[in-house]
């Protein structure tokens, strides 16, 4: 079973920035730009990295100014051996490698992570084919969901729910979603916090598959299956469209993600494009997108999709041509082009602050170790930050947890 857009093992032929621009935040370097954190940090931002030869993961915690230049925490690299991560102002949650636990750590004022209390997820599936990555907490960080697998061939995937008890960061299990065949895309919540969605774009023995599926959050955390309607945009004859990756914006529109695959070949056909939805009342999907009017993305291989907190822009990021690039995104209107290519490393993950800056991660095309970018992005400009990128190691997953105020 082969994912489309995933080729960990591709090496992609790209011009790089060289390494020499980099800013060092390795293990081996941290300790000569540990400082205190900025008195007045906008975001504190995560990484998990794997260090080379290393058994166990660590995990970078950086302070960003409000111009978006980065400083690392005091102690950090921590060593939490995590690898998907989830924030919601109070505890941070992560994955654990062996898929065995969610752990909790407490956010302390300068961004440092002190461990609570760790929950096993595994004694909730008994098929043991493990999971808990990812993990996503809805709107409110009262319910934190994690990705569990299943079946013969461990090849089908479900969520399960989980409450969140303050006073420690314990999870309580509430109830799990029936499994899906290889449907293993992250979960984004509409902005009523009533229904998420979820697209997978999936290629098992040569035969492509990707779908919007659609879930419930009932009242008191639970996720279930929905049926709700997503129609898919008309393809060109002898293509489909395959749906792969979603983000919700703050006013009950998602965005979509769509591959062209083309049905006797079963190989995607040209570059990937952008459809977006409008959320009505009870979940269901309703669009005006088309062939003609989805814009085109530049990277053949798409990773990760992220909103901006103020919903007018749509960041993008992966592989193949360049790594990130930026959209207007316009409601129920449809997507426009921004900027262009914004750097020719692969970038895995992204995500936004509350203050414009988007921060990206990835493998640079120089096969140095890892970069970690900054951009301070609004409708009219798009700069990266002083200082960025910066170099850390293996990186494995990112969050950021902008500072309350």
């Amino acid at each position: 079973m082969i994912r489309f857009n995933t080729c960990l093992l591709c090496l992609v032929a790209l011009l790089g920035t060289g390494a020499s621009n980099a800013q060092t935040a390795s293990a081996e370097t941290a300790a000569a730009v540990t400082a205190s954190a900025s008195s007045s940090p906008v975001a504190y931002v995560y990484v998990s990295s794997t260090p080379t030869g290393a058994s166990k993961n660590v995990v970078y915690a950086f302070a960003a100014a409000a111009n978006g230049k980065l400083t690392a925490v005091a102690g950090s690299p921590f060593k939490d051996d995590l690898t998907s991560m989830a924030v919601n102002g109070k505890y941070l949650f992560g994955s654990t490698r062996n898929g065995k636990w969610v752990a909790a750590f407490l956010m302390e004022a300068n961004g440092a992570l002190k461990w609570t209390t760790s929950t096993d997820v595994t004694i909730h599936n008994t098929t043991g084919c493990g999971g808990n990555s990812p993990v996503i907490l809805d709107h409110t960080g009262a319910s934190l969901y994690a990705m569990a697998t299943s079946s013969d061939l461990c090849d089908e995937e479900f969520f399960q729910s989980f409450q969140v008890e303050k006073p420690t960061g314990y999870l309580s299990y509430l109830g799990s979603t029936p499994p899906l065949f290889v449907n293993y895309g992250p979960l984004t919540f509409s902005s009523n916090n009533q229904y998420a969605y979820q697209a997978t774009c999936s290629d098992y023995r040569s035969f492509y598959d990707g779908v919007i599926t659609g879930y419930q959050r009932h009242s008191n955390g639970l996720l279930t299956l929905a049926n709700v309607s997503a129609p898919v945009p008309d393809a060109q004859r002898g293509d489909f469209y395959c749906a792969d990756h979603a983000a919700a914006d703050p006013a009950n529109h998602v965005a979509v993600e769509y591959q062209l695959i083309n049905s006797s070949a079963e190989l995607p056909d040209g570059l990937p494009q952008i459809a977006t939805y409008t959320s009505d009342s009870s979940g269901n999907l309703s669009t005006t997108s088309t062939r003609q009017n989805m814009p085109t993305i530049a990277l053949q291989y798409p990773l990760d999709l992220k909103m901006s907190p103020s919903g007018k822009l749509l960041a993008v990021s992966g592989y193949g041509n360049g790594g990130l690039q930026i959209f207007h995104y316009n409601g129920a209107s449809p997507v426009t082009h921004y900027t262009g290519l914004l750097t020719t490393d692969q970038i895995d993950y992204v995500f936004w602050d509350n203050s414009n800056h988007l921060y990206a991660v990835g493998y640079p095309v120089d096969n140095s170790p890892g970069r970690l970018h900054v951009f301070t992005a609004t409708p009219t400009s798009v700069t990266e930050a002083p200082g960025s990128p910066y170099i850390v190691k293996n990186p494995q997953s990112l969050i950021v947890q902008p500072k309350t105020p």
